[in-house]
Formats: structure tokens, C-alpha cells, sequence
């Protein structure tokens, strides 16, 4: 194995047809759309040079900075909430019900498999006011408060998109953490409590610590995933009311394919992937001082 490993021909060998797929299905499209920003126009009515003029023209877009502010704002709540939840739920795998745990752990995470139309017509059904009161309205109503249209206003359209998403994967990031705290040996949370640490202190000094780095990889699923919503805001509200819960990556998708200025979707695009990319080194060097403080 050591002969094989150590030949630059078989090391190669077995890396260039990975490398050649990632060249084909990542780096291409990447370049390809980098090259889109510096054109306007789309594939029928043709091209035109235009040079840093899209950059200017969606810095300029009042549109494209209150989809900005939503995107960061739904992404800080939600991977706070996801996290959050997950840690919660592992918690509550590991130190209460421990091996008695496998069928809540299997319907906790089963709305992850679930299709992302299916779960935001059920959200759609819970919160409606026409053509007939949902089961949220009629119990406001029977506790005597006035029925709303919650999916029609953008504070609570904006809640409700946070509160499915969290609901369909918080089971996904419990399934993660709970991989994390299983890996923490038994004699290790027994010294502990020995020492006299017990239920937040224990958390807080003892387990958090120790998974951290599965929390921090957590983080970043979370937040880049979260950032770049798309499915959940189109089968929910389609972006509204009046834009309200527009997120990027559907500014980008109506202005390309809609609007047909490929350009400037592009453009909207190498910003998104600046956000994520700026956000996970951020994450990064925060985990790296932690982990070395």
C-alpha cells in the first residue's frame, strides 16, 4: 500500500477522474457564471458587453438590499434556533432517554424527508384565513382574539417560514450532536459529576466543550444552508407580501429566468456566494480562538 501511495501515477490515477467530475459540475459553472456578470441580455435576444455595469446596477437596487437584509436576518435566527434545538433534543437523547431513544429520534428527524412542497402546504392549511379559517385562526378565535391573514403580513409570514424550517430540521442537527455526545466517554461525564457538576454547569464546562467541533460544523451546514433558502420562501409565500420575504436566492432566480437579465442574476449570485464564504471563515476563526484560548 505504501508503494502504491507513495507513485505520483497511481495517486493520480485514482484522483483525476474525481478531479475532472468536480472540474465539470463545480469550477465550469462557477467560472461560467462570473463570466455571465460582465454581459446583459440572455440566450434570446443575445449578449452584450456591459462591464461592471450589472455590479452597479444591483448595488444600486433597493430590491437587492432588502433581499440582502432578510437572507442574513432569516439566516442568523434560524441556524441559532436550528442549533439551538438540535443541542437540545441530543440532550435530551443522551441524558433522559437514553437507549429508549431510537423511535423519537426517528420521528423528530422523519420531516427531513419529507418534500418541501408537501411540508409548506401543511403550514399553508394550519395558518389560512380563506377560503376557510385554519386551525390556528379558529383557535384564536375561540379564545376570543380576531382571526388574521398571518401569511399576508411580513412579520408573521417571516416567523412562520422560520418556524417550518426549523421544525424540518432540527432533527437532522440532533442526529449530528447526538453523534458528538455519544463519542464523550462515560468515565469522563461520571469524574464530573463527582466533582460536583451537574445539569448546566455539566452542559456548559464539560459537554459543550467536548463537541464543540461537531457544533461549529453544525453552524456552518446551518447558516449556509439557511442563507441560501430558496424552496421554503417559494412554496410558503413566493417572496411576499410586496417582496417582504424575498431572500437572494430567489431575487436571483426571478431576475434571471423571469426578468431574463442573466447578468445581473449572476451578479446577485457572486454576492450570495461571498456572504457564505465570508461567514464560514468568520465561523472558522472564531472556532480556532476558541479552541485555542
Amino acid at each position: 500500500m505504501e508503494k502504491v501511495l507513495g507513485d505520483r501515477r497511481a495517486i493520480w490515477f485514482f484522483v483525476a477522474p474525481a478531479l475532472a467530475l468536480y472540474t465539470v459540475i463545480m469550477v465550469v459553472p462557477i467560472l461560467w457564471s462570473i463570466g455571465y456578470t460582465f454581459f446583459g441580455g440572455n440566450p434570446i435576444r443575445g449578449f452584450s458587453w456591459v462591464g461592471f455595469e450589472n455590479y452597479t446596477t444591483v448595488a444600486s437596487d433597493p430590491l437587492f438590499w432588502q433581499a440582502t437584509w432578510f437572507s442574513v436576518q432569516y439566516a442568523l435566527v434560524a441556524t441559532v434556533l436550528q442549533v439551538g434545538a438540535g443541542f437540545a433534543l441530543a440532550l435530551l437523547y443522551v441524558f433522559v432517554l437514553r437507549r429508549s431513544s431510537a423511535l423519537i429520534r426517528t420521528l423528530v428527524f422523519f420531516p427531513m424527508v419529507l418534500p418541501t412542497a408537501a411540508v409548506a402546504q401543511l403550514f399553508v392549511k394550519l395558518f389560512e384565513i380563506v377560503p376557510q379559517p385554519g386551525p390556528v385562526n379558529l383557535a384564536m378565535d375561540a379564545f376570543g382574539f380576531d382571526m388574521m391573514h398571518w401569511l399576508g403580513q411580513p412579520g408573521p409570514a417571516f416567523w412562520i417560514i422560520v418556524i417550518m424550517d426549523v421544525w424540518r430540521s432540527m432533527g437532522f442537527y440532533a442526529v449530528l450532536l447526538y453523534a458528538g455526545l455519544v463519542a464523550i466517554p462515560d468515565d469522563v461525564i461520571e469524574a464530573a459529576r463527582l466533582d460536583g457538576a451537574h445539569r448546566l454547569s455539566l452542559v456548559r464546562y464539560i459537554v459543550l466543550p467536548a463537541v464543540l467541533p461537531v457544533v461549529i460544523s453544525s453552524l456552518i451546514f446551518s447558516i449556509n444552508g439557511t442563507i441560501k433558502v430558496f424552496d421554503s420562501v417559494y412554496a410558503l409565500t413566493g417572496g411576499g407580501p410586496n417582496g417582504a420575504t424575498t431572500p437572494l436566492t430567489l431575487l436571483m432566480f426571478r431576475t434571471s429566468f423571469a426578468y431574463g437579465e442573466y447578468g445581473e442574476g449572476s451578479t446577485i449570485a457572486m454576492a450570495l456566494t461571498l456572504f457564505c464564504l465570508a461567514i464560514t471563515v468568520a465561523i472558522f476563526r472564531g472556532a480556532r480562538r476558541d479552541l485555542t484560548s
